[in-house]
């Protein structure tokens, strides 16, 4: 039985769409949080999200900042993105259901450890349990103390290559696990952003990412 395990979303429907079309063949989904903000389709992608089978949706700090009517964030750029996505967000309901930790399979599954800290490739940390989480967007498996620490990456918000779409498939069946990736339109994305008129500094920010 094969799972999508992804995380941070962020608001980008048509790079989510594009890892479905690419996974036709998955039988269930891990969620590690931070489905919404940022991109300009947050109540789309958890309508999506809520229509998978088999499902577990792991609570991101973007999903407490929408649930909370908060952001808690000093910096000028996430400011800019809350103020503009976060009032047209009407999908509370779904997202205040997310859990904010899951056991599946003998692996902890959370969007991040401690107080919303990035955990790195190459970040100091200590393991008692195997864990999926995200939030670094940074795509890795590590092996700590005889444990698996393991980050899909990010399906939209990529920040090397902003068009590219990290995931990881794993067959819980033969416990392994593929990185996978895939490259996304950036195109329609900057268009919906222009469209909705988010302020220029956030439309620079994807513009101005790297390209595959």
């Amino acid at each position: 039985m094969k799972y999508l395990v992804f995380s941070d979303v962020h608001g980008n429907l048509p790079a989510l769409e594009n890892v479905l079309k690419n996974e036709p063949d998955i039988e269930g989904y891990l969620n590690i949080g931070d489905v919404v903000n940022y991109g300009p389709w947050s109540n789309e992608c958890v309508d999506l999200i809520a229509t998978f089978k088999n499902c577990y949706n792991i609570l991101g700090n973007h999903e407490e900042y929408f649930n909370n009517g908060v952001c808690n964030v000093e910096h000028p750029l996430v400011q800019m993105f809350f103020n503009k996505t976060y009032p047209d967000f009407t999908k509370k309901e779904a997202t205040s259901k997310y859990k904010n930790s899951l056991l599946f399979n003998e692996f902890e599954l959370i969007h991040t450890l401690g107080e919303k800290r990035y955990i790195f490739r190459d970040t100091e940390v200590n393991l008692e349990n195997n864990i999926i989480l995200g939030h670094s967007h940074q795509q890795y498996i590590r092996y700590i103390n005889n444990k698996l620490l393991i980050n899909p990456g990010s399906i939209g918000q990529n920040r090397a290559f902003i068009n590219v779409s990290n995931y990881v498939v794993w067959d819980i069946e033969t416990n392994e696990f593929q990185m996978k990736s895939t490259t996304y339109n950036l195109k329609h994305l900057i268009s919906e952003m222009k469209s909705k008129k988010y302020p220029q500094a956030c439309v620079d920010y994807y513009q101005n990412k790297n390209i595959y």
